[in-house]
């Protein structure tokens, strides 16, 4: 059982997706504004948060980049009724893991609720061993931990971020297509464009990189995708 947390001012809204949570099973916690999200996550801990854009007091892209900031590496999914390629960006990068655009079918946000729950839980993919310590070139990456470091300095990541690093990480040199990434962090039933994967590449490089502009890490192969850096 998970514990989600909805931020919305809509009571419509709040119903329904607290009818859908509890239906799944999971716990259900709801604020009402963009400044409450943060005092409800720290008494409730959930395990996902959904986060409304439009909101009293402070919008749900604010929202979810103050949460970034605070190292919060729990899922969030960005919930709205604006669905234009301008507004997805913004919302990746301010740190989202999924976009659902309202209006939507109770079961496409049960699916990615459950996508993102199980990836933000899952043990290491086989070739890692769950005591692995991979070290390359000042990078660290404690696969069981979960941890990163970067010149002995620790790296806080998404879970999706960790599960990209790790994924490239596995197999230095290789080349992953966008197509390849996209379906295994965010799952087959992802039906969003490639957005996502290119914001997420972006922010895991202002992490780790020493300079993002050129990455020794994770590294660009035009028009294909990326590869960790042999």
């Amino acid at each position: 059982m998970a514990k989600i947390l909805l931020a919305d001012d809509d009571e419509s809204m709040r119903t329904l997706v607290e009818h859908i949570v509890r239906e799944m099973g999971h716990d259900f916690v709801a604020v009402t504004d963009g400044m409450a999200v943060f005092d409800a996550y720290a008494e409730t801990l959930p395990d996902l948060l959904i986060v409304d854009i439009m909101m009293p007091r402070l919008n749900g892209f604010d929202v979810c980049s103050a949460l970034r900031a605070r190292n919060v590496s729990q899922p969030i999914i960005i919930l709205t009724a604006k669905g234009d390629i301008v507004d997805k960006s913004v919302g990746f990068k301010a740190g989202a893991d999924d976009y659902l655009v309202k209006p939507f079918i109770p079961e496409e946000l049960e699916l990615r609720i459950e996508a993102l729950l199980r990836r933000s839980t899952q043990r290491p993919e086989a070739g890692f061993g769950s005591d692995q310590v991979i070290a390359v070139d000042g990078l660290e990456i404690d696969v069981r931990r979960r941890k990163v470091k970067v010149g002995g300095a620790p790296v806080e990541l998404t879970p999706k971020e960790f599960h990209l690093l790790r994924m490239l990480a596995a197999s230095p040199g290789e080349v992953f297509t966008r197509d390849q990434l996209v379906e295994e962090i965010w799952g087959p039933e992802y039906a969003g464009d490639m957005t996502g994967i290119t914001v997420l590449v972006r922010r895991l490089r202002q992490k780790i990189e020493e300079n993002p502009s050129e990455p020794r890490y994770i590294q660009t192969v035009w028009h294909v995708g990326y590869r960790f850096g042999d």
